[in-house]
Formats: structure tokens, C-alpha cells, sequence
């Protein structure tokens, strides 16, 4: 959309706060935002002093805008937060795993069943959580069951069922792990003190529960039941053991969120520690990739919103290293110069680094730490996953990237063994399509580099990926087949979000497992060809912008162009010369005329 178009429904734009939608030409979302007053930050996107190169490629793609109006920030940030989950779009910030997180589910149902799921159903049950760790959630079932006899058999026990005499105690009565409600042994309100306890566990409010079992000992010493007092002896000891492992921060700091972040150009990492009475009860640090030069309080304002939801906070309080807009009222922020919050800001941040640095460790361990007899097997792994004919000793993997159908490039990686090998890294400026076609750029690629394979007698890769799923799929093999190259290797086209892998006729993509070496070569492959590209891209782009700039200065032909270009190298050096430096490059006719188009 252009500012002149942008400029017909300016006016319609209310001031007041809301949510605002861009969508492009097939009608997606591509962003979502929010906004104090949606007529000035609509308005901004518009301005033509916008630096910021992927704002102009936004506001290019923009077809329609959509708003709401709500009555408060704090009501747009919610509804901003809901929509990013629920659309994905491609300009937001965007989260770099999307795994599932697990929950204790308390079953709705008579005595309720409580166990682990991934899954959350509106189904009425209470659902606990979403904890960071499946082996945290497993250990808390453990104790649970140690310490709160719940029942885990599936019977119906309703009254009716239980005054029938329907069933009979099993196994786990006699081993003490359930105290029988299916033969009334257990009343409901007796069931109910037990998941009462559960849920105090689950907050970190141990204390709670050891308290209850300390004045349960002592009526038991009372009515002289020693036995059974020593064995709530044993229950108060293993809890707190329990609350002694547990990471305690201070009495001073309650219930409180804090977070710490890490920024390096579009990657930032983001850790979030949640503070339940004292002790730290979940903590998770996240990557997440911005999209539109959004700064670190812009990018941690956003992470905040998506973990307070995510893992359903209700604290007042959030600790932060520096104010950020977050605009719920009832949220105090805090910036602490010293003492227990600055501790805990310090280990938040501790835990951001950390986990940083073992992700670059995983990335280089993929190569470096394999032998060839590791890499031989994930070779072998991957040819049986795609049933190729032969070992993929030599993959290749193709690439497009433009700008609105500026300065389209593509690019080609090699893998020889299961590594990259940089010699035969290939760039393509697309010379063939004019405008947006990724169809017709990997056509014009795919043949162009195997024409030269053929004319040099070069042997052919077993496995080329095709890195855009059906559509790009389609368009390489034709090229291939026209060139008189079909069957010669294995293509198969690889989809941007989903990691699905196509063939050639297919309907049906396949999804190999999520932590299959195969697959994880695959991911490196595709992970280094748009690394490669993207660098080829913003190159080609830089150099064009410059020129395009100095083209369109009337009187200022290619060969003076090129000469102020190799004598200055840059747009901003040129712009620095005076009359007589320039002069003496293009002559005083020249250099007055590009001076003035400057100063305009």
C-alpha cells in the first residue's frame, strides 16, 4: 500500500486504543499490533522518513487494513497477545520452537483421577500448569502419589456404583497408594483434602501440607496410634527433603515473574523465572526471532505477554532489567539496583547465557563432534527414511529470496559427507523473470546449474532439496525434465514451516520424527542455504539500492555512476565530497548537478 493510498482512509482511523490487522493481496494476516492510539501508530508505517528497510518491505505487501477498538490498553495487549497465537503472521515476532508443554490434569469426575497430559481439552477438568520440564512433571507425580493417596484406575465410582458394592479394593489399596473410595473406605469430601493438597505442592506451598501432616501426627500420638504417627513421621521428613532441593530466593520476595533478555540483531533469548512463595517454580528460557528491527523492550514486552499467558501467572509484580510498555495496571514493575530481586534478575540473566552458549555448542557438535563413522549413519539413516537408491554422499539444496521482485536471487549449498563444502556453493541472480515468481526463479536456477553439470561432466548429486515445498517442487522438476536430466537424482521439495518433505506426484507430504538425525541434517542443510542466500540477497540489495539512488538523477549516466562508485565505495561517502572532489570525477557540470539533487 502507498502512502497516497494509505492516505484516502487516514481519516476513518479513530484515535483511540485497539488492535490493527495488515493483510496482503490472497488476504492473509501479515502482522498484528496493538496501539495507545491507533490513528498515529497506523500513521507511522506511512511516514516516508521510515529508515527501516523490513517496515518498507511491510507497509509494500499491506492490501487492506483492519482495526478494533477496545476500551484500554491493557484489553489490546490481551487481544494483540490472542491473535499473534491464533495467525502466526509472518512479520510478527515469532517463537523458534512451538512445542507443547505438559499439564497434571485433575479429571472432572467423581474422585477424580489426576495424571499427565500434553493435551487440553475443554472438557470441564482442571488442568494444572503447563510446566517447562516433563521429567520435573514425572518427579511431582512421584511424590504426589507418595504422599496423597489419589486412586488411578478408571471406574465409574458415582454413589449409586459404590452403594451397589460394584467393586472390590485392588493392588494399590493394600500397598497404601489409594485408601478405597470404590468400596467407600473414602469419603468425597476426604478425596477432595487429598487433591487439595496436590494443588499446594504444585504452587511450591510445601509448607502447607507439612504443617497439615505435622497436626495429623500429633492427634495420631494422641489416640497413642504410634505406628501411624511414624509413618507421617516419614511423609513430613521426604516433603521436607523435597522443599529443601526446591530453589528457594528469599522470604522477602512472595509471588513475582522475572525476566532477562538477550538481543543479537534479529535473535533474541529470553528467560523467564516464575516466583511462587519464595521458591522458583518453573523457569524457561525461549528464542524468538524479530521480524521488523523491533528493540529489546519491544521484543521482551512481547515475550512477557506470551509467557504470563502461556503459563498462566498471576502475579502483581514482574521484575524486568529496564521499564518495557506493558500496559496491565494491576502489573507493578521493577527494576532492582541491589538486594534479593537484583539476585534474581542476575540469575535469570545467568540462565539466558547460558543457554545461548549451549545452543552454539549443539550447533557446531552436529559436525565437529561426529566422526565419519557418525555421519556415515545419519547418511544411511536419511537414505532409508526417503528410500533413495543411493547413499546421499552429495546433497544440494536450492533457495530463492527478492524483495517485491527487486533484486531476485537464489542460492545452492552442497553437502559432501554430511558436511557443507564451500567450493561448490553456487549464487544465481535471476535474469530470466521480471516481479514475484518463486515458480519460475527455481525453474530458471535448477536448469541453469545442471546445464553446467552436463557441460562439464560433472557427476550429479543423489539428493537435491528443494527448499519451498509443492509449488517450487513442480517448477524445478520441469526444469529438470526439460533439460533431459529426469531420474537422474532424487528431488524432493521441503516445506518452510511445517518440515514436511515432498516427491514428485505426491499428494501427501511425509514427516520424518522430530529428533531423527535424518532429519536434523536436513534442517543444517536448509538452515545453511538461507543463511547463504539471505547473505547473496541483502548484498545484491544493498549495492541496488545504492545505484537506484543515483539513477534516478537526471543528467547522470551509467559510466559517471560507476566511476563516483569506485572511487567513493558507498552512497554516504558520496554524499560527504565537495564540488572539487567530485569534480574531478564526473567535471563541474556533473558534480553541481548531483549536489543539488542531494541538498533537495
Amino acid at each position: 500500500m502507498t502512502a497516497e493510498t494509505f492516505a484516502n482512509i487516514a481519516s476513518e482511523l479513530p484515535q483511540q486504543p485497539g488492535i490493527y490487522k495488515y493483510y496482503d493481496i490472497n488476504n492473509n494476516i501479515i502482522y498484528v499490533g496493538k496501539a495507545k492510539n491507533l490513528k498515529k501508530r497506523i500513521s507511522s508505517y506511512f511516514n516516508k522518513n521510515q529508515q527501516s528497510f523490513k517496515t518498507v518491505e511491510l507497509v509494500q505487501r499491506i492490501n487492506k487494513i483492519e482495526f478494533t477498538i477496545v476500551n484500554t490498553e491493557q484489553d489490546a495487549l490481551l487481544l494483540e497477545n490472542a491473535l499473534i497465537k491464533e495467525y502466526r503472521p509472518k512479520y510478527n515476532i515469532s517463537l523458534k520452537d512451538d512445542k507443547t508443554y505438559p499439564y497434571i490434569v485433575i479429571k472432572k469426575e467423581p474422585f477424580p483421577r489426576v495424571f499427565f497430559t500434553r493435551k487440553k481439552y475443554n472438557d470441564g477438568s482442571e488442568y494444572l500448569g503447563p510446566f517447562t520440564s516433563v521429567f520435573y512433571v514425572r518427579e511431582l507425580l512421584s511424590l504426589i502419589k507418595q504422599y496423597v493417596p489419589l486412586r488411578n484406575c478408571k471406574l465409574n465410582l458415582t454413589d449409586k456404583n459404590i452403594n451397589a458394592n460394584k467393586f472390590k479394593v485392588c493392588l494399590e489399596y493394600h500397598l497404601g497408594n489409594c485408601n478405597g473410595p470404590c468400596q467407600g473406605f473414602q469419603t468425597a469430601k476426604q478425596y477432595a483434602e487429598g487433591l487439595q493438597h496436590l494443588k499446594e505442592i504444585l504452587k511450591g506451598n510445601v509448607s502447607n501440607v507439612i504443617k497439615h501432616y505435622k497436626t495429623e501426627m500429633q492427634q495420631q500420638v494422641a489416640l497413642l496410634n504410634f505406628e501411624k504417627a511414624e509413618f507421617i513421621k516419614k511423609k513430613i521428613e521426604h516433603l521436607q527433603n523435597y522443599q529443601a532441593k526446591s530453589v528457594v530466593v528469599s522470604k522477602n520476595v512472595t509471588n513475582a515473574d522475572v525476566f532477562s533478555i538477550l538481543k543479537e540483531d534479529d535473535i533474541a533469548y529470553v528467560n523467564y523465572l516464575m516466583v511462587n512463595n519464595g521458591t522458583i517454580v518453573q523457569t524457561h528460557t525461549q528464542q524468538l526471532e524479530t521480524k521488523l528491527d523491533e528493540s529489546e523492550a519491544e521484543t521482551l514486552s512481547f515475550a512477557i505477554a506470551y509467557f504470563r499467558d502461556a503459563f498462566n501467572s498471576m502475579s502483581n509484580e514482574i521484575i524486568v532489567p529496564f521499564e518495557v510498555d506493558y500496559p496491565q495496571t494491576n502489573i507493578q514493575q521493577i527494576v532492582p539496583k541491589a538486594g534479593d530481586k537484583k539476585k534474581l534478575l542476575e540469575l535469570s540473566l545467568k540462565n539466558v547465557n547460558y543457554f545461548k552458549a549451549e545452543l552454539k555448542r549443539k550447533k557446531i557438535n552436529q559436525i565437529i563432534n561426529k566422526t565419519p563413522e557418525d555421519l556415515q549413519e545419519i547418511l544411511q539413516e536419511l537414505q532409508d527414511q526417503l528410500q533413495l537408491k543411493e547413499l546421499p554422499t552429495h546433497i544440494e539444496c536450492f533457495d530463492n529470496s527478492n524483495f517485491q521482485g527487486s533484486f531476485p536471487v537464489s542460492a545452492c549449498v552442497c553437502f559432501r559427507n554430511a558436511a557443507p563444502y564451500k567450493p561448490d556453493y553456487r549464487k544465481f541472480n535471476i535474469k530470466t523473470v521480471s516481479g514475484i515468481n518463486d515458480f519460475a526463479s527455481m525453474k530458471e536456477t535448477v536448469m541453469r546449474h545442471y546445464k553446467r553439470y552436463i557441460q562439464e561432466g560433472k557427476n550429479f548429486p543423489q539428493l537435491v532439496i528443494i527448499d519451498g515445498g509443492k509449488g517450487q517442487l513442480s517448477a524445478a522438476l520441469e526444469g529438470i525434465h526439460e533439460i533431459g536430466l529426469k531420474g537422474k537424482f532424487t528431488l524432493i521439495g521441503l516445506a518452510k514451516n511445517e518440515e514436511e518433505l515432498f516427491f514428485e506426484g505426491d499428494q501427501q507430504s511425509i514427516k520424518l520424527d522430530w529428533n531423527s538425525e535424518g532429519l536434523k541434517l536436513i534442517r543444517r542443510i536448509r538452515d545453511e542455504v538461507h543463511r547463504f542466500g539471505i547473505t547473496f540477497h541483502r548484498s545484491q540489495r544493498s549495492k541496488g539500492a545504492i545505484k537506484n539512488e543515483l539513477e534516478n538523477i537526471n543528467g547522470l549516466g551509467p559510466n559517471s555512476i560507476t566511476a563516483l562508485l569506485q572511487q567513493f565505495k558507498s552512497i554516504k561517502k558520496i554524499k560527504e565530497q565537495n564540488l572539487e572532489s567530485l569534480a574531478k570525477v564526473i567535471g563541474e557540470k556533473k558534480a553541481k548537478l548531483l549536489i543539488s539533487s542531494f541538498s533537495n
